[in-house]
């Protein structure tokens, strides 16, 4: 059987207002790492998104 890995990007939005996203994919611990750091940054409205492999969000 095949394992499949789930790739993750964090979509947020920063101090400014603006809407971003990440641009690199993460595994589920590292993205939840990148969410604590934007959150302690001042970033609102951090989401870990699943996504799937060559796959960005929009901000």
């Amino acid at each position: 059987m095949p394992t499949t890995m789930q790739n993750y990007a964090l979509t947020w939005t920063d101090t400014t207002g603006k809407n971003r996203a990440s641009s690199v994919a993460y595994d589920k611990g590292s993205a939840n790492s990148r969410k604590a750091e934007l959150e302690e940054g001042g970033n609102t409205d951090v989401k870990v998104v699943p996504i799937r492999p060559g796959e960005l969000p929009q901000p």
